[in-house]
């Protein structure tokens, strides 16, 4: 297991990039961007700047209903560590938004969450990439699955990234997850074992701290992967939700500067969240835990 106690502030954030912009044009249905799916390059860092390390490749699966700063900041957060702490380099962050067959209550349509993720990353960063392929499926993705298909366009279909001599290297590709995601993979009954296995095993995880989690209490009995977890303190706490953030909208309170600003007025102009809805449990499978 490795962990971070101290990370050095690497400046301030990139200026935007306006890359998309919701000008009142409806985003596509969830169907009509099947047909069209191409795998999202735009930032992927094609050449390394460092031979000598490891390309990394961060993806957090999750609902993000709707997406917060915070799990911006857990990319920005894992970057520090990265950069400090390991011989990784990344070479791009993906967020991917689960499928409408989760039945999570409270999980608006794929096509507002992926467009509200796409709003959030266009605007905020100039590396994370927002990939609508779980969102997509008609069935429900587990997460083993949904890293496997990373790994495929990857590194399979890319051939990896180049190095600066020219050399192709094949990239790691791994799950960046909050505590919570954790302590639910050490609860016995809930992940079988070859699904921890293929998880922690084959890609590992990058998993950020958080408010009200014994992390070290859960990874008491993740040992077996134990070199393939990261665990990374936040040094500025911050416990911001997208279930509190549902809640906050119920009761007309504001979100500001919790939710990124045209996720917010995305959210107003298409009456998102009114109510939490009455979706059922998630009864597809109970090896996840997507905030």
């Amino acid at each position: 297991m490795q962990t971070s106690s101290s990370l050095a502030h690497n400046g301030d954030l990139p200026a935007p990039v306006h890359e998309s912009q919701n000008n009142g044009t409806p985003a596509p249905s969830v169907a009509d961007s099947m047909r069209e799916y191409t795998f999202p390059l735009r930032r992927l860092k094609r050449v390394m700047h460092d031979s000598s390390k490891t390309p990394l490749l961060l993806v957090a699966c999750g609902s993000f209903s709707p997406i917060t700063y915070l799990h911006l900041r857990m990319f920005e957060m894992a970057a520090d560590y990265v950069k400090f702490n390991t011989e990784f380099e990344i070479v791009g962050g993906y967020l991917s938004p689960v499928s409408d067959a989760y039945k999570k209550a409270g999980l608006a349509s794929a096509e507002h969450r992926v467009r509200m993720c796409e709003l959030a990353t266009d605007q905020t960063s100039d590396w994370l990439m927002v990939d609508p392929w779980e969102a997509m499926k008609k069935d429900y993705s587990p997460t083993a699955q949904v890293l496997d298909h990373f790994e495929h366009e990857i590194n399979m279909v890319q051939e990896g990234v180049a190095t600066s001599t020219g050399e192709r290297k094949n990239v790691r590709v791994a799950l960046l997850a909050g505590a919570d995601l954790i302590q639910t993979m050490s609860t016995p009954g809930v992940w079988s074992d070859k699904d921890l296995d293929h998880i922690l095993g084959r890609y590992g995880s990058f998993i950020v701290e958080r408010t009200g989690t014994d992390i070290d209490d859960a990874l008491a009995s993740l040992q077996p992967w134990k070199e393939n977890i990261y665990v990374i303190q936040q040094l500025i706490q911050n416990d911001v939700s997208s279930t509190k953030i549902r809640l906050f909208l119920r009761r007309e309170m504001s979100v500001r500067y919790l939710v990124p600003a045209p996720v917010i007025r995305y959210i107003e102009e298409h009456d998102l969240y009114e109510d939490d809805g009455a979706a059922s449990s998630h009864s597809v499978d109970k090896s996840e835990a997507k905030e």
